[in-house]
Formats: structure tokens, sequence, C-alpha cells
């Protein structure tokens, strides 16, 4: 992926436009907790289009009348949440970058998850890299014709249907302090909706409700940030709010049982040239001799928390709750950035937005960059052209 924009970029690149990029970036916001690299992806359309052909064939498994009973058993018993609806609201499909048989760069899925990401934050990301770089003013990070306007219209729809705006909330556990809080702030700037931490909302029967002033606003509709694995050691933090898997007088937006069924749960289930083979390990009828080529990941577990990179087969048998656990061949990741110091391996998150009554719509990306062994932020804390970015491509009309 080394093309002309590319190698103009990286001619024109200085320290003193990065650190511009994100003195624009953190304007009128909290600080950003999370380091957003250097530079963003310039995708080529012979990738665009492969990214579409994957995200198009994994909706069709999600779309399939069975898809709730294929995945029944991927909720937690305990982290059930009733009045679960038809389908997500989100979908974010994570894809790592390869070659090919053909040599050719291909996307490989290495996550997915039925559960909202920085959907406000990656459109100020992208407009900002255009302004700081002075970057042609065709490149979009939005697919099927989007523009800015129509993507906030959008994504407003999905959050706030035909609900007040005041009854509509943000909500996460410490929502001002969590890693992607830039993300919470830039949507309540877009869209209008409050950002609510668990503590301040209060239940009262079925309802739940927040103080605005001395005034008590009933809420209708929850937009989820709230990860139930991140607390499920300390569900004290209900005690003094509510617990969501209690019977409730409001939508979520996405239900949070989607969580679970769109996951490293619902991988086995795909076979396609996109896909790495996966299998949940209690199917596993004889151990790899290969091991080097696999992974082991926790079903529930997010962020690459407990996943096992170099197998060895006592990884393996001193596992008790097989179930939980998938066995993936390994993706090897191409360093197809190149960066002032090397190649640098690459990601990219597909983002929809599925409005009821609608077909899902692929809308945005999110992108990462990677030295380390993992792709995740914390995994590359210590280099640089690493870290969160965005795609940009040429526009186009769907």
């Amino acid at each position: 992926m080394v093309t002309k924009l590319r190698k103009l970029f990286n001619a024109n690149f200085s320290e003193e436009k990065y650190q511009s990029l994100l003195k624009q970036l953190a304007k009128g916001y909290p600080e950003i907790f999370f380091r957003v690299a250097e530079t963003p992806i310039f995708i080529l359309d012979s990738l665009k289009q492969k990214l579409i052909a994957a995200g198009d064939e994994i909706i069709a498994l999600i779309k399939q009348e069975n898809f709730k009973d294929l995945t029944q058993k991927s909720i937690p018993n305990n982290w059930a949440v009733p009045n679960e609806n038809d389908h997500p609201h989100f979908l974010t499909f994570d894809f790592g970058l390869c070659k090919d048989d053909d040599g050719e760069i291909s996307p490989m899925l290495i996550e997915m998850q039925g559960f909202p990401s920085l959907y406000g934050f990656q459109a100020h990301l992208a407009n900002t890299y255009k302004t700081a770089y002075n970057l042609p003013t065709q490149l979009t990070p939005f697919f099927n014709g989007l523009t800015e306007e129509t993507y906030f219209d959008l994504l407003k729809k999905v959050l706030v249907g035909n609900y007040k705006l005041n009854e509509v909330v943000l909500m996460d556990i410490d929502a001002p302090n969590q890693k992607t809080a830039i993300d919470f702030f830039v949507t309540a700037k877009k869209i209008g909706i409050k950002i609510l931490s668990l503590s301040d909302i209060k239940k009262e029967g079925k309802q739940l409700f927040y103080l605005q002033g001395d005034k008590k606003i009933q809420i209708k509709r929850i937009y989820n940030r709230l990860i139930f694995d991140e607390i499920a050691n300390n569900t004290t933090v209900f005690d003094k709010s509510f617990d969501p898997r209690e019977e409730l007088d409001i939508e979520w937006i996405t239900h949070p049982n989607w969580f679970y069924r769109i996951s490293k749960y619902t991988m086995p289930f795909l076979k396609s040239k996109f896909v790495p083979e996966t299998q949940f390990l209690h199917e596993v009828k004889s151990i790899p001799s290969d091991l080097e080529n696999y992974v082991l990941k926790p079903l529930f577990s997010f962020a690459g928390m407990g996943v096992i990179i170099d197998v060895k087969e006592s990884d393996i048998t001193s596992i008790k709750d097989t179930e939980n656990w998938v066995l993936q061949r390994k993706v090897n990741y191409e360093p197809v950035l190149e960066s002032p110091n090397g190649g640098v391996k690459a990601e990219i998150r597909l983002m929809y937005l599925w409005p009821d009554g609608q077909e899902p719509q692929l809308c945005i990306n999110l992108a990462r960059l990677s030295r380390g062994k993992m792709i995740g932020v914390r995994y590359n804390a210590n280099f640089d052209w690493v870290g969160g970015t965005v795609g940009l491509m040429k526009s186009s009309m769907p």
C-alpha cells in the first residue's frame, strides 16, 4: 500500500505537524487517554471492496433466522438482560491487513462486536487529520456516499429515535473518566444527549431518572457504553443506582445481550476466506501439531485480555472451562504501512449503524497501527507511528 499519497505524506511529515494535530484534536475536549497515531491509513479502492465484501458475509450470518438460536449460549446466565430486541443497533468488525495467497493485501477478521465504538470521535479524528496535514478534501472516512452531515443525522436517528433529547442518555460506569471519554463528549456535542455515569441514575419502581438542576427527568433510552466484563467482579456498583439485569421501563441502544451474541463466540460459525479457522475449544477433536500457528482466546474478555499468543499444549490441557475458549488459526499481519522507520502493521474496524426497520449500513471506520505483538493501544505504548487512527478513502457515491 505504498501509494503516491503515502509517499507525499511521509515526505511532508514533521513532528511539529503531529503536535499540532494533537492540539487541534483536544481543543474544547477533555484529555485523550489513548495514543493517536501520527498518520491516517490511505485505503485503496481494491482493499475497500474486499472490506465491504467481508462485512457483507458476516451480516448475512447475523441476519439468518436461526442466529439467536446459534448464539443463545453466548450470554452468561448471570448477565442476561430482559427485553432483548430483534437486532443490534451497532456492528463493528475488526480486520487485520494481511497478504493473501496471491500476494495481495486482504482483510482477515480478528474480532467482532454488537456494541458501539468511537462513532463520534472517528469523524472528528478524520477531519483533524485532513486539516492538520492539509490533505485532499475528497478523502473521507465514510462509506456509502455519506457526508459528515448525513452521517450524524443517521447516528442521531439511531440514538434518539422519536424521543426527546433529554430522555436519551449516554451511560458508562464513570463516563467522564473513561479512556474513551472524548468520544462521549464529541457525541454529546454533535447529537445533544446527556452523558451520565451509572451513579447519576436513580431507580423508582421500574423507571430510571436523573436530575437536571432540581428537575427529575425520566430516562426512556440508554445509549449503553457499559461493558459488563469490566465490572463482573464488582456488582456493588449497582447498589446505589440500578441493575441493568432487572425488568425496567427503558430501551437499550444497543441491548446489552448483543455484546455477547456478536463476539468471538460468533466466529466458529463463519466460513470465509476473510475469516481465520476458529473452533470452540471443547469441539477440538485433536490438538494441532503446529500450535505455533494458533492463538487461544477466552470468549468473555475484551481488549485482548487473556489471549494466549504463543500456545503450548499444556495451555490447552490446563483449561477446565473449554466451552468458554476458542482456538483460532493465527493471523499474520503484513506491515502494510510505510513509516520513516519501517513497516507498520494495521487493523481496520468497519462500523455499521442499524436503524430500526431498516438494513444495517456501513458508515465509517476506525484503524489501529502496531509494531508490537498485538494491535491494541496498550501493547504499543513505547513505539511511534502506532495507535488509534482512521482510514481515509476517495469519496464516492453508493
